[in-house]
């Protein structure tokens, strides 16, 4: 029997960080992956493999429909390798993990390859391919991540009838995808398939796509999305999916209660995703879990077993890479004495499309339910002059601060690299900063990020300088 200071089971963003963290202070650590590739789902079939197809697509279209307008000529026609588009997907996936067995390596974590499953609260037993090992530890950290969701009715056959991980790795565009559900996965890949020729049709339970977001980003997106050919039907409840031969038949009532019948090729099912707890052996602990199958936590991420820990998508919040590592560095800090801190309000979400869509802090909905009297600062993209230059001229930043104090309570904006432009957001309101504090902070020109400081300028006193 081995034993540790520490135990991680599961890899993913979550895992292998408090992993590394823990490391870092001083524990002897090892880490428990059921899969044979470290990374969980964000690294092998999420978060990075998606990225990797929505950037070729992403080139595909701009050579398409862009380049002549910058002055460029490609003689004989543009047209794409499908297959080579996947094979590149798989070497930055390949790339990635290579480089988290490195970081396993340089900080002396023992890899244990396995399910691993609670024989009691203080016994993890892992079963491998050939032998199952138990191994002890002082403190373990639950980090086993989630998998895709599905309707009651619906049967996933994995090959017309499809989620996320099944969608990363086709073998030929759809001609015509159904995609279940207008949340971030569904748009980001229904994204990439229209981009490379295929009919794209979005089905949403809910009024809206996003529906978690500021609705105006909801609405932007949606217009934009329009424009390069992805229908929408939302407020529409999937009552069938049923499949013939090749075909794949959608049946939905509209919020007029009538039947509307979608066919496809091929239908994308992303309906959420629900938390990874089967054969963990929580039943031989005192663990709880809610109702929507989460490990219950307290504020220090212990569950019932105060030295057993759970982060990530195992537990209750946004099921988001970043927040899973702010989690398992939090949780590591904790086991080894320290008093960390996380502000869950000031976690980013971001919808990688294009344009993107990135949103911290609360949105207008929010605070006119909690009756907060707030400013809202608007401003367009297609008023910078980085914007024009670029051709990236949809969207808007959109900043919501206090009435009274001209604190930042929410910043929400769709356009270029705004993946990447929340995060001035983020240190601001980690600061609580003021409106007038970012107005007063000097841009760079020509940058999107002028958006950022024209919006504060028109939520300070509605006196931005360019519109």
């Amino acid at each position: 029997m081995k034993t540790f200071d520490l135990v991680v089971i599961g890899s993913g963003p979550g895992g292998y960080v408090s992993a590394i963290r823990a490391a870092q202070l001083g524990l002897k650590t090892a880490i428990v992956e059921k899969d044979n590739t470290l990374g969980g789902t964000c690294l092998n079939v999420g978060c990075i493999p998606s990225k990797a197809l929505l950037d070729s697509s992403h080139r595909y279209e701009e050579a398409v429909h862009e380049f002549e307008n910058h002055g460029i000529q490609i003689s004989g026609g543009v047209s794409f390798d499908f297959p080579k588009m996947i094979e590149r997907k798989q070497s930055v996936v390949d790339q990635t993990v290579k480089g988290i067995e490195y970081l396993m390596d340089k900080n002396q974590i023992e890899v244990i390859r396995g399910l691993g499953s609670f024989k009691d609260s203080k016994t993890l037993q892992v079963s491998g391919n050939e032998e199952t090992i138990e191994v002890t530890a002082s403190k373990f950290i639950i980090a086993t991540g989630s998998k895709p969701g599905n309707l009651p009715f619906i049967e996933l056959d994995k090959d017309r009838i499809i989620t996320s991980t099944e969608a990363l790795s086709l073998s030929e565009v759809p001609k015509h995808l159904l995609v279940i559900g207008g949340g971030v996965i569904g748009l980001e890949l229904g994204q990439v398939y229209r981009r490379l020729g295929a009919e794209v049709s979005v089905i949403e339970y809910a009024d809206r796509i996003i529906p978690t977001m500021d609705a105006a980003l909801s609405k932007e997106l949606t217009k934009v999305m329009k424009k390069q050919g992805v229908k929408f039907f939302v407020s529409h409840k999937v009552s069938s999916v049923t499949r013939e031969g090749n075909q794949v038949i959608v049946k939905a009532t509209d919020k007029k209660d009538q039947e509307v019948v979608f066919e496809g090729d091929y239908a994308l099912v992303s309906v959420g995703r629900v938390p990874n707890t089967e054969g963990l052996g929580l039943e031989n602990t005192q663990i709880e879990k809610d109702q929507r199958g989460r490990i219950i936590t307290n504020e220090q991420l212990q569950t019932k077993e105060s030295h057993i820990y759970a982060i990530g998508d195992v537990v209750a919040g946004a099921m988001l890479a970043h927040k899973a590592e702010e989690e398992g560095v939090f949780a590591a800090e904790v086991i080894a004495g320290q008093k960390p801190h996380i502000n869950y309000n000031l976690i980013p979400g971001v919808v990688y499309t294009w344009p993107e869509v990135a949103a911290v802090g609360r949105t207008e909905e929010q605070l006119k339910v909690d009756g907060v009297a707030y400013k809202a600062g608007s401003f367009p993209m297609r008023a910078l002059g980085r914007s024009r230059a670029s051709g990236n001229i949809d969207g808007f930043v959109k900043i919501l601060a206090d009435a009274s104090t001209d604190e930042v309570l929410g910043v929400h904006m769709i356009g270029a690299r705004c993946a990447d432009l929340i995060s001035e957001a983020v240190t601001a309101m980690e600061f609580r900063a003021s409106a007038e504090d970012i107005a007063r902070m000097s841009h760079a020109h020509p940058t999107y990020s002028e958006a950022i400081k024209e919006a504060a300028l028109a939520a300070t006193e509605n006196r931005a300088l360019h519109t």
